[in-house]
């Protein structure tokens, strides 16, 4: 097994352990809702911290409901991951055909090699 593959079976050990041990110890057990975004968690403690709390800003938009906001922020997500995904595709793209540049420029030096031999053999 190559180095590389040894790493990426470690992080996607290390990825589901991060899914999965939240879910498996029960950390959100004592609360309502326990696996809340973090907007959610900070507005909590700043009115617990200051009730008389006034935001500076009101969103742009605000979802008609919950699923709404789901949708976007997965449509968000998904944009992002096409995006990363186009990037590494077009690298790898990128550093393949310049490797195949340099196996051609090689052999065709190499194949310039043997020409020149042969006709300085004949001359």
């Amino acid at each position: 097994m190559s180095r590389n593959t040894k790493i990426n079976l470690l992080l996607l050990l290390a990825v589901a352990a991060l899914a999965v041990l939240p879910l498996a110890l029960g950390l959100g057990d004592h609360k309502k809702e326990p696996f809340t975004g973090s907007d959610g968690e900070a507005e909590t403690a700043i009115t617990e911290i200051e009730p008389d709390y006034k935001p500076w800003f009101s969103p742009l938009y605000e979802p008609p409901s919950g699923e709404i906001e789901s949708a976007l922020f997965s449509l968000q997500a998904a944009l992002g991951a096409g995006v990363l995904a186009y990037y590494f595709g077009l690298r790898r793209g990128r550093r393949q055909g310049e490797q195949r540049a340099r196996e051609r420029d090689s052999e065709g030096r190499a194949a310039g090699d043997t020409a020149e031999e042969s006709t300085a053999e004949g001359a």
